[in-house]
């Protein structure tokens, strides 16, 4: 077997485990979240009674949390163990009843099917969230990495790299789960994946050769202006009624790991693409309202993945199309 199917393979064992750690990682983020909420209401439903009052933006930000509070207690109550215990002693549980799960109840997807689908102690169906995770992990782990491979090969700096990348698509499945569920990015994984993707950006320039460092920071600089520039009008313009700041963050994050202003006008493209195709035929059939919220933070990550890993092609294939249809309307 060539080493780029080992590689590919290896990545994919360790996308599952990766898919796991972020399904878990997600519960615990949401947990946290609601907690913070909680004590955010009740800060400002006792400051919204003192002389001073509210801000406009702090009046808002009550009515959101006023508006979604019950819903929010049901959910908190089921999850709030999840911040009961440090980080030292923190470990796997039940979502329903709260049991410590033992290493035999973590095994990726096998776990899942031996209790079809079900905890092992208390008999509640656990749902289809935590395989697919595991399964979405592996499958884009895998396939990032053959891409790596066969593009950079085999140096040790290259997989270094590739090391690297993985944390930060990681970091990119939970932003992904977390914006699909419940609509926010939370910046206490996206301002580290800024970080992870500046520090591969540089690491790029000095390790890979053949990159030439002044187009590399021009080419880097406009993709960060077309992913979150774009985003930011939008967002100062609507006031955050159109997209939230949350995805002006992801589009910094996304302009820095991809580096490159052709990827980043197709990862715009394919992302409001797969957008209209999925929200289209929902306001055409009337099953969606033109007031829906859509998550676009998915729609980004899914657009940046396929530009990542075929976008080159994508747009050799578009070039190439265009000679061709200019050569022929010449002839004509």
């Amino acid at each position: 077997m060539e080493a780029v199917y080992v590689i590919s393979t290896v990545a994919g064992l360790l996308g599952l485990v990766m898919g796991s750690f972020a399904g878990a990682s997600v519960w615990r983020l949401r947990a946290r979240q609601l907690v913070r909420d909680r004590t955010e209401f009740a800060r400002l439903k006792k400051k919204r009674t003192t002389a001073d009052g509210l801000t406009d933006e702090e009046a808002e930000n009550y009515n959101f949390l006023q508006s979604s509070a019950k819903q929010s207690q049901v959910e908190l109550k089921r999850i709030e163990r999840l911040t009961k215990t440090s980080v030292k002693n923190d470990r796997s549980q039940c979502l329903e009843c709260g049991h410590e799960l033992k290493w035999y109840d973590l095994l990726p997807i096998a776990s899942w099917l031996s209790t079809k689908g079900k905890c092992r102690y208390c008999k509640k169906p656990i749902g289809s969230f935590e395989p697919i995770m595991e399964l979405g992990t592996a499958a884009t782990f895998a396939i990032f990495a053959f891409g790596w491979v066969s593009t950079v090969g085999l140096q040790p700096f290259g997989l270094l790299l590739l090391g690297l990348w993985l944390v930060a698509l990681t970091m990119l499945v939970i932003l992904f789960a977390y914006d699909l569920k419940w609509y926010l990015l939370p910046d206490v994984i996206t301002f580290p994946l800024i970080g992870l993707s500046a520090v591969i950006t540089a690491l790029t320039v000095v390790g890979l050769q053949g990159i030439e460092l002044p187009a590399l920071l021009i080419s880097a600089v406009l993709s960060v202006l077309i992913l979150a520039g774009l985003y930011f009008v939008l967002w100062f313009i609507s006031k955050g009624a159109w997209v939230g700041f949350g995805d002006v963050k992801l589009g910094v994050a996304l302009g820095l790991l991809i580096a490159d202003w052709k990827l980043a006008l197709l990862t715009l493209f394919l992302a409001n693409l797969i957008g209209t195709l999925i929200v289209l035929p929902g306001l055409v059939t009337g099953t969606l309202s033109r007031k829906a919220q859509v998550p676009f933070g998915p729609l980004l990550i899914v657009g940046f993945f396929i530009s990542v890993v075929a976008g080159n092609a994508i747009i050799g294939g578009y070039e190439s199309f265009s000679i061709w249809l200019t050569n022929a309307m010449l002839m004509l």
